[in-house]
């Protein structure tokens, strides 16, 4: 017998617990930047320099950080369940905890990739420098979906949703298009279960007939789920 689908969306607010800053405040700015500097094409041609600087500053950051109950109570579902990770996150800690199947819609810090060929993508742990050329001789970038480009795993991701059993939602408002969009794929009769300290439902998940919403932070609020799924 196969075992039942669950699919994880999850957001900054898994992450903000292990000491990762979440992408930006209420006024729109990521670690003192507007976002559209550091987190967009114009941004990158404007002062690569800047760009560069700020996502390595965040790599080295987040290399000092450690999963927490969070991300390991997603792990411990694997037992008994088939579980896909759909992640906003650019942050490797789902890896780091032992999860299995992991999309990342948002791109991953700890990747670069060629400015002349998308798929030539590389595994980047230290600083990124300009003059670091792919083996075509392009200059590397980081490897994030910047505001205005395509996310190229949204489609695999909104599959994943549609054949799921279960749906459950960590540490993100789903307010972010295209992102938000994917709990509007799954299945009508699969439980959506809801887990964030500060509740906002977007439209879909207003619409959904089996929503169940805890209002905590992911660690606790996982860990309950958890002991439910697995009970």
């Amino acid at each position: 017998m196969s075992k039942k689908r669950i699919t994880v969306l999850t957001g900054a607010g898994i992450s903000a617990e292990s000491g990762i800053k979440t992408f930006r405040d209420a006024g729109g700015l990521w670690e003192g930047h507007d976002v559209m500097e550091v987190a967009s094409p114009e941004g990158w041609i404007k002062n690569r320099a800047l760009v560069i600087d700020f996502y390595n500053k965040r790599r080295a950051q987040l290399l000092e950080v450690n999963p927490n109950a969070g991300h390991l109570g997603l792990v411990e579902l694997e037992e008994q369940y088939d579980v896909h990770i759909v992640t906003q996150n650019v942050d490797d800690l789902h890896e780091r905890a032992g999860s299995s199947n992991i999309i990342h819609l948002h791109g991953e810090l700890t990747k670069v990739r060629s400015l002349g060929n998308e798929r030539l993508v590389y595994n980047w742990r230290k600083d990124l420098l300009e003059g670091d050329l792919c083996e075509e001789g392009h200059q590397l970038r980081p490897h994030i979906v910047w505001f205005g480009e395509e996310v190229p795993m949204l489609q695999k991701a909104a599959e994943v949703v549609s054949q799921s059993d279960i749906i459950l939602v960590v540490g993100t408002s789903m307010q972010v298009y295209p992102a938000a969009g994917l709990v509007g794929v799954a299945p009508k009769f699969a439980p959506i279960i809801y887990i964030d300290p500060k509740p906002s439902l977007n439209y879909e998940m207003e619409m959904a007939e089996n929503l169940v919403t805890i209002a905590e932070v992911a660690t606790t609020g996982v860990r309950k789920v958890v002991d439910e799924l697995l009970g």
